[in-house]
């Protein structure tokens, strides 16, 4: 667990975002819920207290995972990065060698994937298969639907 986790600068603030309203919104929210319905007298029967404390574990769950993953946080500025090789924050425009479909997916950290955005996360088989190709290069990738050969056509950077 020791490993660093690589992230965006966009997607470490999003982050710490989350982690700064879970300490300063909702954990006291949560706590004010929780002595309300103590009030309410026999905690045993209480279905509101029961429902709260599981609710403050939820949060206090995401606060350790959030600030765990922060303390291992890799920042990477991808507007300095270029080449032409694929790498974390790559754009990657390939090619499916059997169905001739085209694709453009920019590497992500994998806490910032977002499919409708075309953003995968640097865990995902294609992101694996993916980096440390250059154009020309193919992959053979693993998805749920079989193994895909992508041609690389295209790596950009933004920035």
């Amino acid at each position: 667990m020791n490993d660093t986790v690589p992230m965006t600068v966009e997607g470490h603030k999003a982050l710490k975002d989350e982690l700064s309203r879970l300490k300063a919104q909702d954990r006291p929210a949560i706590i004010a819920q929780i002595e309300e319905a103590r009030a309410h007298g026999d905690i045993s029967e209480n279905a509101e207290y029961h429902a709260a404390k599981e609710r403050q574990g939820h949060i206090e769950g995401r606060i350790a995972l959030l600030e765990g993953k922060l303390s291992r946080a890799r920042v990477i500025d991808t507007t300095k990065l270029s080449g032409d090789k694929v790498v974390f924050g790559a754009t990657v425009t390939v090619v499916d060698a059997d169905t001739e479909e085209k694709a453009t997916y920019t590497i992500v950290g994998d806490d910032e994937a977002n499919l409708e955005k075309k953003r995968i996360g640097i865990s995902t088989p294609v992101a694996r298969g993916l980096i440390g190709k250059t154009v020309g290069d193919e992959a053979e990738v693993r998805t749920p639907k079989g193994t895909k050969t992508l041609e690389v056509l295209k790596v950009e950077f933004s920035g």
